[in-house]
């Protein structure tokens, strides 16, 4: 008799979980990806985001992994996503000051 209930509330929390799993891990970075490199294509951007941390980083004198850089890149488009453009601008002060 408790079978009969046990299993399909089973049943209905493993397909709960295993949606939410694939949205928070999958679809949900899809989605900030995609807003990021539209942001970027906005203002006519052609870099991608993990060229726009490699090149901010060296600019500020610091070399990183290109694991760091992806990493650095999740954490941004998912947390931060304004910061590729914070970085794209003071990679363009940079260069009009050095020239």
């Amino acid at each position: 008799m408790a079978a009969i209930i046990i299993i399909p509330l089973l049943i209905v929390a493993i397909i709960g979980l295993s949606g939410y799993l694939i949205y928070r891990f999958l679809i949900y970075d899809l989605r900030c990806k995609r807003s990021v490199n539209n942001s970027l294509q906005k203002y006519n951007i052609k870099k991608t985001p993990s060229q726009i941390i490699k090149e901010y980083y060296e600019a500020k004198g610091e070399q990183i992994s290109h694991q760091e850089i992806q990493n650095l890149e999740k954490n941004y488009r998912q947390n931060e996503p304004d910061q590729f453009l914070a970085m794209y601008d003071t990679l363009r002060e940079s260069l009009k000051d050095k020239d």
